[in-house]
């Protein structure tokens, strides 16, 4: 299908942005952002606020959710207040339909490593940095798509909704995502793409979990007979978990970190594990949340056995309505001499929760890149520029335009 003209227009507009993209990703990327460091959480948010701005005169903070206290591993200060969400709205027409974008401004690296700046290859195609990929890179496309498509005068109903604790499990910015998926028409969200530029139309579902064990202590040399070792009866369960998954059928069980025992020569009265499942769906769901639980014991117990858990994404099955909005994204993309292959994936993103809310959603519409979660993490600097086409492309084709 040829582009119309405002369509070409809206091209051309972002085929002239890519040297400024990737200074600007160079300055986002410098912001550390990771493990919930919140100077840099809120030095980033403030950047796009100011941007979005620009664009429109309604941004709304939704306060963040309480998060389950046994999820961290290490406690955090009482004095820590739940990250803020931020929505940029930009309302037309009630005509039109209204388009959610998602991105999240938080990473995983350590505010505090070595891996801290972009390093442009020297042919200038790839570039390294924290979070370059995932998803500064996929915030950087949004705001020059969303831009031009205010320099060409798009009518366009659409959001843009920013949370920081994605990479966490979106505990803090659940209820804004659900309660946004509901005003909404379609859902777009700018995680990475997966290899060879290919949009994941499917995800499992995730959950996170914490097994504690309660013992009795005891002096290893003159009393060990009267102890009980938190510590072994764990070791016991973790054995049996690791018979549980079933990855080819879509059931994955993951222990690690853990906790137990501070002394060599006491019998350890405490010791924990944190995990995380892999779903395909609700069924594997359930099964994995039974077995779970049925390692609980009663309170008067010894060892004393305590199951916390919370399945928050769900799996993303695809249904009929996200396929639609998938072919339609790969209609444009052929548009623009672009491929977009399908595939599935067992990651699981806020588009999760967008679709279980009831909004179709594809949600690797971000930049080309790879080394997730590493200090490898890599873009394709052209994709900066490509995906940005794409993206507000399928907007306009979304609205009418």
């Amino acid at each position: 299908m040829p582009l119309n003209e405002l369509q070409q227009r809206v091209r051309d507009d972002l085929a002239c942005c890519g040297e400024a993209m990737l200074v600007e990703l160079a300055e986002h990327v410098a912001i550390p952002t990771g493990k919930g460091f919140e100077p840099g959480l809120n030095a980033y948010r403030e950047i796009l606020v100011a941007r979005l701005a620009a664009l429109t005169n309604t941004i709304d903070r939704i306060p963040g959710a309480a998060r389950p206290s046994w999820i961290d591993v290490t406690p955090r200060p009482q004095s820590a207040q739940p990250p803020v969400t931020i929505i940029a709205r930009h309302h037309v027409s009630d005509a039109l339909p209204r388009l959610l974008l998602a991105g999240h401004i938080d990473t995983v690296h350590e505010p505090a490593g070595s891996f801290r700046t972009l390093t442009v290859s020297p042919d200038g195609k790839t570039a390294v940095g924290p979070g370059a990929a995932d998803m500064k890179g996929g915030i950087l496309i949004a705001l020059h798509a969303l831009e031009a498509l205010h320099r060409c005068g798009a009518q366009i109903n659409w959001s843009f909704l920013l949370n920081s604790d994605e990479e966490t499990g979106s505990f803090h910015s659940d209820p804004a995502l659900e309660a946004e998926a509901k005003r909404h028409d379609f859902g777009l969200a700018l995680e990475p793409a997966l290899p060879g530029g290919a949009l994941a139309i499917e995800r499992m579902g995730s959950g996170q979990f914490k097994i504690e064990v309660h013992g009795r202590s005891a002096h290893v040399g003159r009393d060990f007979a009267s102890g009980i070792s938190a510590v072994t009866r764990l070791g016991e369960i973790i054995a049996a978990i690791g018979s549980w998954p079933r990855p080819a059928e879509g059931v994955i069980i993951n222990i690690g970190p853990l906790q137990g025992g501070s002394v060599t020569n006491a019998v350890a009265d405490y010791a924990a594990c944190w995990g995380n499942v892999r779903f395909a769906d609700e069924r594997a769901a359930a099964e994995l949340e039974t077995k779970l639980l049925a390692l609980g014991t009663p309170a008067d117990v010894l060892p004393r056995v305590v199951v916390h858990h919370r399945w928050n994404r769900p799996a993303k099955p695809l249904i009929p309505a996200t396929q639609q909005l998938a072919d339609r994204a790969a209609v444009v993309a052929r548009s623009l001499g672009q491929e977009l292959p399908f595939t599935k994936t067992g990651g699981v993103c806020d588009g999760n929760i967008l679709q279980h809310a009831g909004l179709p959603t594809i949600d690797t519409l971000g930049v080309r890149g790879g080394g997730l979660h590493t200090t490898d993490e890599w873009i394709e600097v052209a994709s900066l520029v490509e995906r940005s086409q794409l993206l507000a492309t399928l907007m306009l084709a979304l609205s009418g335009n």
